[in-house]
């Protein structure tokens, strides 16, 4: 069966790769190991090796052309093997000759008139046209089912990620069942029937992902015939289709045929040249083997990759790399003693987990908003002396204890309202200046992160924000977040002080314009009075989208904030 080749990955950075020579030309035979190109990638000129036998049916790039990473560069089968439909299933392109019969073809078409009248469709294929055109739901309708697609469960999904499926095909449903568990870019959520009936089509398995107005299932009369409505609305592919496809798309990766141990021996006494791949040599250095002891398994006695790995050094091999003992003599001391290092082989293992949705969006968001949003930072260090005394009274009369961050938050809230510039948002055409103040704080999980919002924080007691933040803290980390707790914010805090970080900048959570990372409290000296004392310190930063905070409008919110902290008594002005 026909294998497609694709450009490999060569280096970390690699993305295309450009073929500096072919050793082979169509037609020509190939075995495992052998070479067959050299690839030019942005680090060197490698040699890029089969990993198949059989006969070279394609090139898709000629020399000195580029391919991206992954595209197909050759195909290798059996003589005379058909593989142009493996090649269009890959989306590749045809080969020239093949293309300029089918121009030629197209040519003549167009120069002979047209003599008969096209034929009239059959019926049943216009009936296929027209379902193919026709309204999922509206045909659902007509048989008494309902169609149930992946919902747009929270304002940045684009799509979900079956996490449980409550019923099997064939199970009754009922319009309240729980059907499904979905999980979003921010929490896991239920999906509901809709709909009493029969479960008759399940459309993503646990585990597979489906893009916002997918259809997940189909809900209707036992019985119903339901492959109309899987032509007329968008159906994901089945998992056999799936996994055929990628069968025949990718190449095989092992089952190398290993040569006769006499074609391994035949080698050419008169060469002193160890034949081997450059990959092979590279090998063979970092595990200290000797590579005129390697016997090569490819054509004409080529040394590769899998003969380093599979080389095993003889007894007698170990025991003349050993410096020689004369008897009698062990501690006379050797005018020629050579330096053995000894030999140390390690094995790289790395493991490599699916992104999960969360992490998908996060690292959207926050790649969106530092390239496109510029960036300033503010730094600033506060006095937290008073703020501590301040703290050790109010937890004496206080019904729920109260953390640093709930007094960072109040004083943030309460600088905000005398500086409405720093809680504002950048609309491209305008910008908007938030008369209200809702806090976003930063939360850790195990996916990642979220920010749940403090609502009208300005307005709420230490011991209301404190509560909350702590009920934030707790849902968040159960996944029972919803989508109102984390929309919203006007201003975010992100603090790692509790972790025993200094200070740190964070990247601006769109759509605000700043965002505050707080460092932990460390005691530092300080002067005061002309004297060098203890002090209590902590350093903030100010992160500023610079398209709507200028420097001085940050750093005058930052004064603001110091002096609520040093002198907390004005939290409760």
């Amino acid at each position: 069966m026909a294998e497609l080749v694709k450009m490999p990955k060569m280096s970390d950075t690699m993305t295309e790769g450009v073929i500096a020579k072919w050793h082979k030309k169509i037609g020509d035979k190939v075995r495992s190991g052998e070479l067959i190109a050299e690839i030019e990638t942005d680090k060197a000129t490698m040699d890029f090796e089969s990993y198949q036998d059989g006969v070279l049916l394609y090139i898709g790039a000629q020399e000195g052309e580029a391919a991206q990473v992954d595209a197909v560069i050759a195909v290798i089968g059996a003589e005379g093997e058909d593989y142009k439909a493996l090649l269009e299933s890959e989306g590749g392109e045809k080969p020239a000759a093949e293309a300029k019969n089918e121009e030629k073809a197209e040519e003549k078409a167009e120069e002979k008139p047209v003599e008969e009248a096209p034929k009239e469709v059959p019926k049943t294929e216009e009936k296929d046209e027209s379902l193919h055109g026709s309204d999922p739901e509206a045909d659902a309708a007509a048989l008494g089912a309902t169609v149930i697609r992946m919902p747009l469960l929270s304002d940045t999904m684009t799509e979900g990620v079956i996490a449980e499926w409550h019923k099997k095909v064939g199970d009754k449903v009922k319009s309240d069942d729980a059907l499904a568990d979905v999980e979003t870019d921010k929490a896991t959520m239920e999906v509901t029937g809709y709909a009493d009936g029969t479960l008759l089509y399940i459309g993503v398995e646990k585990g597979q992902a489906a893009k916002v107005n997918d259809i997940i299932a189909i809900v209707g009369k036992e019985g119903t015939d339901v492959s109309s409505l899987l032509k007329s609305g968008t159906k994901p592919a089945p998992l056999a289709e799936k996994a055929e496809e990628k069968q025949a798309s990718e190449p095989a990766k092992e089952s190398k045929p290993v040569p006769s141990k006499e074609k391994q021996e035949v080698q050419n006494n008169s060469d002193t040249r160890v034949k081997a791949s450059p990959l092979a040599r590279k090998i063979a250095k970092d595990k200290g083997i000797d590579i005129q002891q390697v016997k090569g398994s490819a054509e004409g006695g080529r040394i590769v990759k899998k003969d380093i790995e599979g080389f095993t050094p003889s007894t007698s091999q170990v025991s003349e790399a050993a410096p020689a003992q004369v008897a009698g003599h062990e501690n006379a001391p050797s005018e020629t003693a050579a330096v053995t290092i000894p030999q140390f082989i390690g094995e790289e293992k790395y493991t490599e987990k699916p992104v999960s949705q969360m992490r998908k969006i996060i690292a959207k968001r926050l790649s969106e908003s530092l390239f496109t949003a510029p960036h300033f930072y503010l730094t600033m260090s506060i006095d937290m002396e008073s703020a501590m005394q301040a703290r050790i009274k109010i937890n004496e009369f206080a019904s729920v204890k109260i953390s640093f961050n709930d007094i960072v938050l109040k004083a943030v809230a309460i600088a905000l309202k005398q500086h409405p510039n720093v809680n504002s948002s950048w609309l491209g055409d305008k910008i908007r200046y938030n008369e209200h103040i809702n806090i976003g704080v930063a939360v850790a999980v195990e996916d990642g992160l979220l920010v749940p919002v403090v609502r009208f924080a300005d307005g709420k007691s230490l011991s209301h924000i404190s509560a909350e933040v702590k009920d934030f803290a707790q849902r968040a980390k159960a996944k029972k977040l919803q989508p109102s707790d984390w929309e919203g914010s006007t201003f975010t805090i992100s603090n790692l002080g509790m972790f025993g970080i200094d200070e740190f900048t964070a990247i601006i959570n769109p759509p605000d314009a700043c965002i505050l990372a707080v460092g932990g409290i460390q005691q530092v000296p300080v002067v005061k009075n002309g004297q060098v004392v203890p002090g209590n310190v902590m350093k903030v930063t100010l992160s500023c989208d610079h398209r709507v905070v200028d420097g001085a409008t940050g750093a005058a919110f930052l004064q603001t904030l110091k002096s609520l902290l040093e002198e907390p008594v004005r939290l409760l002005v």
